[in-house]
């Protein structure tokens, strides 16, 4: 072995002629050598935008006796360290953090950082707001966060991040490697959490470092370099150089004791042969830090330039400092053939008995806030667009900001601090709050008929309820004073038309609805039973701190018909007494009859119920002569609450299943009327459900009340349901990614290794955004949520839901608390109720994928609700009462949706179109759709339509002539479908399955409307 020199003979001659320490230039120009293994270090430090402090707690240090943690003091710390050095590089990623630090820095520094970000010392690594989690978020918010700090990026440094660096999230999805991997121009990608059992077999094959294809609709178009790290996200073991930390540092100085540079050289290169060998090329990467280092950056640097130094003298390895585009490159330039991953790397499971999947259901009521929020944006963006948007404030760039940090693998995944979930949870209502006056704004613009005296006095009119789902709505449920109505403007975000059933409370049941038009329509009233008025009571005053002021007395519901990207009117008035009113809705009792089946359904969909126990047990749809049995049930897992792995924030593990029995009678009551039939059911004092079918409809809608969760007895508890089919579904289910595809899940199975099951529950749990259906070759069942959970096919023909966890041990994964929510009225506080939503069908197989996407789309996308106040009549003589957006003829077809449509600060439109369906998923919809851009935007003229990545950061011919085109094995496929160029004349967008084009747009005029355009 060589040896960097002689150190007994060395010391002999300093000693003899009396030595001195003279101040070491380290070698540390960055070279690579193609005979050598090369270690690319690269140096980070993985910043949490909040987890056990507050995002503005780590950014200051503040609340440091929870952890001594100050991203501050690491970026400047990180700037003046790469500024003495020229060779030293630092990657950076969680833009929140940075752009805070950035506005308050000096025109001076600015001006040197951004000299080291052209130089490539400092380089933007992911690029968003945060590192997102990839289990509990909607693709929509993965790419409006994303969006957010590219934009930013490309807006200070003219900068494209080239590479993710999902290192910390808990499994990964398909939708990020096409869609927030290729699809924003990266070349590769990084992480470093997988399955043990995964992680062994892959460094046994050297396939740690492979070539993903996310999409099976949009397969090598779409695909991406991806390396999983051998270990963490944490150099090897021996090599952290915090300030604190006890790893030896090289001693270089010969005067001085414990002289160790052959030693450490040796440890060094030791640690560089064994990843090697699990590793393909000459090339690998060490992660030189982990959470929030560098507070003291010399003290890393320092060590690495002397490793850098001596390691290359020793010359059996070479080391340099590197980033993951340098080694990306590396890899690329190899010329290596690489392995095809397919799917995703869900369940994530670190050692036996230790499942990540508890924190995909963790939080529920955050999970459900943050999607309300996301469509709500979508929502008013659009409306901020048409009105134009406000260089000052109010605007959505609030709630921009809030949404793209609870995106975070530690905030809408539920795995953070109760103190922290309230701060992500204030900031996005303070968002909302802003983003309500931009709705109410221009709702009052466009509804005020063409004089514009009347806008500017019909500003502040419009109300919104925010606390609808709790049957919450002042504006509805004040007592209507002689002579005054009730106006609903209700707002629908999506592309095409929907009719749906409007529900708001409201104290009288003498009422008639009008429509657009000034035509009375059919209506139904439903009594409020005490189960939602108690938990309005007690949210309401725990919210607000006060308690209502009316106790509304029944729900309203009549059904609205919405143009496509636009809104209809509709007039609630006190019924005189020559009016037909409101159909009161019958009641009925199971206490009543003698029966024994009772039938639920006034349209062809018919649930049919035992009397005798309250069970649902057939479904039957009359007219695609579906009918089969069909049970629903809830049942609870209790905690495991040993210590050697606990049930908790993150860790799903179960200790035992236990069905939930109605107590005392199975009574239960059934509400009939012309728009919708509910049945209610008190299964125990801690779960209400209605189930709702509406007339014009063919699914069930499941709304239910959870909690608090009793946990006296000193289990914690994980509450599921179940839908339950005969349906021989050979251990197969389907899951969605983000919201987007379905990939296949077969039970007690890993396509990618054996897998030695040791949690047969927690093992097969997967995250759910969208749905989850079951299939037997002749029937599928299929089931879509309002928010993320957790799912699984545990029984075959079954789909089972978790909806709410309460725990009493923490799971020891580094949150530090258990996850027992609360919530408190003054000093009474009570454990989280929950109350949500989903949605059950049956199709014959190969219709339902319409339903799913379709419909799955309209729960992402609810319709938002406005109201004011009218003086006798007068309303549809001095507003506009029905508008769309787009051209009165024209509809977005079927299988497509505007995503995003918002106008910039640069003046530009941001406009996304996204195909819903996949290939092969439906013989109607999975083929190539057409948008009509003149027919989007009528009245404008459009003077340039520029196709960007989807992140809007590049133009996407650029995106694509620089991507890299890998080698892989196995790499047959069908032809790929994706739409063509945009004519410049005809102005028509094609739209492949699956498919997200994302554009610029100028138009003419913008912000300048002389009319608004009526769709009576």
């Amino acid at each position: 072995m060589k040896r960097l020199f002689n150190v007994s003979a060395l010391l002999v001659l300093l000693w003899f002629w009396g030595g001195e320490c003279k101040y070491m230039v380290y070698d540390t120009s960055e070279r690579i050598l193609a005979d050598k293994i090369n270690v690319h270090l690269v140096p980070h430090s993985h910043d949490d935008v909040g987890w056990l402090k507050t995002v503005d707690q780590y950014y200051t240090g503040a609340n440091n006796s929870i952890r001594g943690a100050c991203v501050q003091n690491v970026l400047d710390s990180v700037i003046s360290a790469l500024l003495d050095d020229k060779n030293r590089k630092f990657i950076y990623v969680e833009i929140a953090f940075f752009q805070r630090w950035w506005n308050q820095q000096s025109e001076l520094l600015k001006t040197k950082v951004k000299e080291l970000v052209n130089s490539g010392q400092l380089e933007f690594i992911n690029g968003g707001m945060c590192m997102h989690d990839e289990a509990t978020p909607h693709y929509i918010d993965l790419i409006d966060q994303t969006t957010l700090g590219h934009m930013f990026i490309h807006r200070e440094f003219g900068q494209k991040p080239r590479v993710g660096w999902q290192i910390d999230p808990f499994g990964h999805s398909s939708v990020q490697a096409y869609l927030l991997g290729a699809e924003v121009g990266f070349d590769s990608l990084f992480f470093a959490r997988m399955d043990y059992q995964d992680r062994a077999k892959r460094k046994s094959d050297k396939t740690l470092e492979v070539v993903w294809q996310g999409s099976r609709s949009l397969g090598s178009s779409s695909q991406l370099f991806t390396g999983i790290f051998p270990r963490h996200y944490d150099p090897p073991d021996g090599f952290t150089f915090e300030i604190n930390d006890v790893s030896p540092p090289i001693q270089d100085d010969v005067l001085l004791f414990d002289y160790n540079v052959q030693d450490r050289v040796n440890d060094f290169v030791a640690a560089a042969m064994a990843q090697a060998n699990v590793t393909r090329t000459n090339h690998i990467m060490w992660a030189m830090g982990t959470d929030f280092r560098y507070q003291y950056a010399l003290s890393w640097f320092r060590q690495m330039d002397k490793f850098i130094h001596y390691v290359n003298l020793d010359g059996r390895v070479n080391a340099l400092y590197s980033t993951p585009s340098i080694y990306t490159d590396a890899k690329y330039a190899a010329n290596e053939t690489w392995p095809l991953k397919t799917g995703d790397f869900f369940p994530y499971a670190d050692k036996e008995n230790t499942y990540w999947t508890g924190y995909f259901t963790s939080r529920p009521t955050f999970k459900g806030y943050v999607r309300t929020m996301s469509s709500y944006y979508v929502a008013a963006r659009q409306l901020e667009f048409y009105k134009g948007r406000s260089s000052s404030r109010p605007n959505t760039d609030a709630l921009a900001n809030a949404l793209a940090i609870a995106q975070h693998h530690d905030a809408v995944s539920g795995t953070q601090r109760q103190h922290v979930a309230a701060d992500y949870a204030m900031r996005i209502s303070m968002g909302y709050a802003e983003a309500e006056e931009v709705v109410a704004s221009t709702l009052a613009f466009l509804t005020t008929s063409k004089s514009s005296a009347n806008y500017e006095k019909s500003v502040g009119m419009f109300q919104q309820c925010p606390l609808l789902n709790i049957s919450y709505c002042p504006p509805s449920e004040a007592v209507l004073a002689n002579g005054k109505s009730l106006v609903v403007v209700v707002y629908n975000s999506l592309g095409w038309k929907r009719e749906e059933v409007v529900r708001v409370p409201v104290s009288s049941n003498e009422l008639i609805v009008l429509d657009s038009g000034g035509r009375e329509i059919e209506s139904q009233l439903l009594p409020i039973f005490n189960a939602s008025l108690n938990m309005r009571n007690y949210h309401v005053k725990a919210y607000l701190g006060k308690s209502p002021n009316n106790t509304p007395q029944y729900w309203l519901g009549f059904t609205a018909s919405i143009p496509p990207l636009g809104f209809s009117t509709y007039i609630i008035s006190s019924a005189k007494h020559t009016d037909t009113s409101s159909t009161m809705s019958t009641v009925w009792t199971s206490e009543t009859t003698s029966d024994k089946t009772v039938v639920v359904g006034g349209g062809d969909l018919k649930l049919l119920y035992a009397t005798d126990e309250g069970k649902l047990t057939r479904y039957i749809n009359n007219r695609n002569l579906v009918e089969e049995s069909m049970e629903h049930s809830y049942s609870y897992y209790s905690g495991y609450n040993g210590t050697d792995q606990a049930s908790g924030a993150y860790i799903f593990r179960p200790n035992g299943t236990f069905p939930i029995k109605s107590e005392g009678e199975k009574a239960f009551t059934i509400l009939r009327g012309p728009l919708m039939d509910e049945v209610h059911q008190q299964l125990n004092s801690w779960i209400y459900q209605v189930t709702r079918v509406y007339k014009e409809k063919e699914h069930a809608e499941v709304e239910f009340i959870i909690g608090p969760i009793p946990v006296d007895d000193g289990v914690g508890k994980e509450i599921t349901t179940q839908i339950t089919t005969a349906f021989k579904t050979n251990k197969t289910f389907y899951t969605d990614s983000n919201g987007r595809d379905f990939i296949k899940r077969v039970r007690d199975f890993r396509t990618d290794w054996d897998l030695q099951v040791n949690q047969p529950v927690a093992g097969n749990y997967y995250p759910i955004n969208l749905g989850a259906y079951v299939g037997d070759g002749r029937m599928e069942l299929s089931v879509l949520v309002d928010r993320a959970v957790g799912g699984s096919s545990l029984v075959d023909g079954q789909i089972e839901l978790m909806l709410h966890r309460r725990l009493l041990y923490d799971d020891s994964k580094g949150v530090g608390e258990v996850l027992n929510e609360t919530i408190c009225v003054l000093n009474d506080c009570k454990g989280l109720v929950v109350q949500g939503k989903f949605y059950f069908r049956i199709d014959p197989v190969g219709n339902g994928a319409k339903w799913r996407r379709t419909y799955g789309q309209e729960i992402y996308s609810p319709l938002l609700l406005a109201f004011s106040e009218q003086d006798e009549n007068d309303w549809k003589n001095s507003h506009v009462s029905s508008f769309s957006m787009i051209d009165a003829s024209y509809s977005l077809p079927n299988n497509t949706a505007v995503i995003t449509l918002q106008e910039l600060e640069s003046g530009k439109v941001l406009l996304r179109l996204a195909h819903l369906y996949e290939v092969g998923e439906d013989k109607d919809y999975s083929v190539m759709a057409t948008v009509e851009l003149k027919k989007l935007f009528p009245n404008r003229k459009i003077s340039k339509v520029t196709e960007m990545n989807l992140s809007g950061n590049q133009e996407r011919g650029e995106m694509e002539r620089k991507r890299l085109a890998w080698k892989v094995k196995d790499s047959s496929e069908a032809k790929i479908v994706r739409g063509g160029a945009v004519d410049s004349e005809k102005q028509v967008v094609e739209l492949g399955p699956m498919e997200i084009r994302t554009f610029f747009i100028d138009l003419d005029y913008l912000g300048m409307f002389g009319s608004v355009p009526s769709y009576e």
